[in-house]
């Protein structure tokens, strides 16, 4: 994968989520990270009052939604319509859940941007990351964040590293892409569009769109059909 297909134009389609037209701003999706709670609050302060519930400070949640008494709540927050919210949630704040997301039960989300569809059911990570439409986390899949060594993460594209500049970095999964159970994704690691990880895979680096990430050093095209 170069440098061009991990644009987010190349992973995204922004018109699937409230943070699009703020996301025009950027090249590249790990720019927005340190952004992500001023974008939730501007997109929060511009919610229609008769659609969303506004909770505390920072946190919008529409009204659609049902928020089970387990769930923990940290703004800025932002949980979009049709969304499902299951027990013991933790939404630990810098969040924007688009349409019809799940977000399943023993579930935490940190700084992160979910797109409308976006499905992290089962016992899932995801922490400085942002995930494209209808993109689907397996139980058990997980974001790494943080080097072992701590260092600031690198994006390794094909054409040349590109630093972040950034302690914490998770992953940027594309529009349908589908990670298997049990999966790591660690920091750094793009995934293009409508691609495909195994369960118990750990992910370093970057996997092009339409293709299966089998294991390291295995990635095949997707067969057209």
């Amino acid at each position: 994968m170069n440098k061009e297909q991990m644009t987010i134009k190349a992973l995204f389609d922004t018109s699937k989520t409230q943070a699009g037209r703020r996301l025009s701003k950027y090249t590249y999706p790990w720019e927005v990270l340190p952004h992500i709670g001023e974008i939730a609050e501007a997109i929060g302060k511009r919610l229609p009052q008769d659609e969303y519930n506004h909770l505390g400070k920072n946190i919008w949640i529409h009204k659609s939604v049902n928020v089970p008494p387990t769930v923990a709540l940290r703004g800025p927050a932002v949980i979009g319509p049709k969304t499902e919210i299951r027990n013991g949630a933790f939404i630990r704040g810098n969040v924007i859940a688009g349409e019809g997301v799940v977000i399943g039960n023993s579930a935490e989300l940190k700084n992160v941007i979910l797109f409308d569809g976006v499905q992290v059911p089962h016992f899932n990570y995801v922490g400085d990351s942002i995930l494209g439409y209808k993109a689907h986390m397996g139980a058990g899949a997980v974001t790494s964040n943080v080097k072992a060594d701590k260092d600031l993460v690198k994006i390794h594209a094909e054409d040349g590293d590109i630093e972040t500049e950034l302690k914490k970095v998770g992953a940027f999964i594309g529009d349908e892409g589908e990670i298997g159970c049990n999966s790591v994704l660690n920091p750094g690691t793009v995934i293009g569009k409508n691609s495909n990880v195994y369960p118990l895979s750990s992910v370093r680096g970057c996997v092009n769109a339409n293709s299966i990430y089998k294991k390291e050093g295995e990635i095949v095209e997707k067969e057209e059909r």
